[in-house]
């Protein structure tokens, strides 16, 4: 056995597909973690600001919700039910109607659990629309990220990604997304979806709100009012992809609460509904258009239990007037922080993007947001990159204190003023 074969990482070398990814920039072995911190194995601690890339937004192994799993299972209650009734799962679908949909006014949607994972809850939706309107084509935007199962594939703009497909991914029409200056995106909304169109209508739209790998785009008011009146008008369902924006991370459960005018038919959620990283997804369906066939649209895992009791002890948090009010308090901070880091660069260095939460820095500067990431893995902070590598983005857990953060902030701001005027 060589050298190399002895190391903590080379069991991941030898057994694991050349696939992974997120492990390459952080070259360490984990073990333990809590809140807003991970342990590797010789101990050292790190500052998680990418937090499953947004799956943990109540920080990792929360006790009042592992208390609530863990004493679920002490008393057997049922793990796996495909979608079978269980108290779990009445639970949840009681508590997060009444205290998430109703006072959002969404108590006019039912939920569908499609199964463990985000990219299964948008292929649910693009299904769902299809089947409603009877149409094929679905809109969809530069710089989005919705899954990397075919349909949701379709939807998605990363070369990469499109790359590995191996078949035409085809219905699926990208405009220019809601902040983009060059082109027009009222123009293209209005080319495709407006009177006088070249094209028939599409089935649905789909976006993001605020786009978690795109880069941090932000979409406008004004687009997204554009769109739902444009929808209105042709016949078109509007999906909002909340998978990484939503459950808090924008600074209210679901990142579109700002724009009410946007009145989404199909909403898609996932990571951090279960409260704790458990795999967990949901499609939120305006009651008249849950069209579905019993059975139509089903998967193994609906089911998942553990996920349902978490997601159940994770909804406590917004019932919490003081974790409302931490998360409006810790939001401003945030834009506060990278605003202040900005100013003392050159004009021109870095922006501030994102919203709440899910803020960073963009860099127009090639390399310049990965050799900030590096820097900052060397201080003992975990952050990650998207926006093809010109965005440092940070996701902090919303229970992270305001001390905690401004320490974080400051170390940002150290690294980021020596490298991004290098």
């Amino acid at each position: 056995m060589t050298e190399t074969d002895r190391t903590p990482l080379a069991v991941f070398e030898r057994h694991e597909s050349n696939v992974r990814s997120y492990c390459r920039g952080f070259p360490v072995v984990f073990e333990r973690a809590a809140g807003h911190h991970l342990w590797d194995t010789s101990g050292r601690r790190y500052v998680d600001l990418l937090c499953g890339a947004g799956s943990l937004n109540y920080g990792h192994n929360p006790p009042e919700i592992v208390e609530r799993v863990t004493a679920y299972l002490a008393a057997g209650g049922p793990v796996q039910s495909l979608d079978l009734h269980t108290t779990a799962k009445a639970d949840f679908l009681e508590r997060f109607t009444s205290l998430v949909l109703q006072p959002r006014g969404l108590g006019d949607h039912v939920v569908q659990f499609p199964g463990p994972a985000g990219t299964l809850a948008v292929e649910a939706a693009l299904k769902l629309a299809r089947k409603v309107t009877g149409r094929t084509e679905v809109i969809a935007f530069t710089g989005g990220f919705h899954g990397a199962s075919l349909g949701a594939l379709a939807a998605t703009t990363s070369p990469l990604l499109r790359g590995a497909a191996g078949v035409p991914l085809t219905d699926v029409t990208i405009l220019p997304y809601g902040d983009a200056a060059e082109p027009d995106p009222f123009a293209s909304l209005e080319h495709a979806l407006g009177p006088g169109a070249a094209t028939a209508p599409p089935a649905a739209v789909l976006l993001e709100t605020v786009q978690g790998e795109g880069g941090l785009h932000t979409a406008p008011r004004a687009w997204l009012a554009r769109i739902r009146e444009l929808a209105d008008a042709t016949g078109t369902l509007v999906i909002v992809d909340d998978i990484q924006a939503g459950c808090g991370r924008t600074g209210t459960f679901f990142s579109f609460e700002d724009a009410p005018e946007l009145r989404p038919d199909l909403v898609c959620l996932s990571k951090s509904l279960s409260g704790m990283g458990l795999p967990m997804a949901a499609l939120l369906i305006r009651r008249e258009i849950d069209r579905w066939a019993p059975g139509e649209h089903n998967g193994t895992f609906r089911g998942h239990n553990l996920a349902f009791v978490a997601g159940s002890a994770a909804l406590d948090h917004w019932t919490d007037p003081h974790f409302t009010d931490h998360t409006a308090e810790l939001t401003a901070a945030i834009r506060t922080s990278l605003a202040s880091i900005t100013d003392a660069l050159p004009v021109g260095a870095a922006e501030v993007v994102g919203k709440g939460a899910m803020s960073g820095l963009r860099f127009p500067a090639p390399g310049t947001a990965e050799r900030i990431r590096e820097a900052l893995f060397r201080a003992g902070i975990v952050a990650e990159t998207s926006g093809s590598g010109h965005v440092l983005k940070l996701l902090p857990p919303l229970t992270i204190s305001l001390t905690e953060w401004k320490e974080v902030a400051d170390t940002l701001g150290d690294t980021v003023q020596v490298l991004a005027t290098a």
